[in-house]
């Protein structure tokens, strides 16, 4: 269940950075989720850190324009 939820955060993360939206990023959510099961749990950490380095990314970014747009 976990790696699914993980395999849907990727598919996300990579639907997100073409901008465009739509099946692409479902299919390679689910074979991201295929492939992170199959590689037990070292896939399930790379997954993870990915989708947290993404957030992580998004967060600083978000920061860093909020502070530029302060007088």
């Amino acid at each position: 269940m976990i790696g699914r939820i993980i395999g849907a955060l990727v598919g996300r993360e990579i639907d997100r950075r073409d901008g465009q939206g739509g099946v692409k990023g479902m299919a390679i959510g689910a074979i991201a989720a295929g492939a992170l099961r199959r590689m037990g749990p070292l896939g399930l950490v790379l997954g993870g850190g990915y989708v947290a380095k993404k957030a992580y990314d998004r967060r600083k970014q978000e920061r860093r324009l909020r502070g530029a747009a302060r007088p």
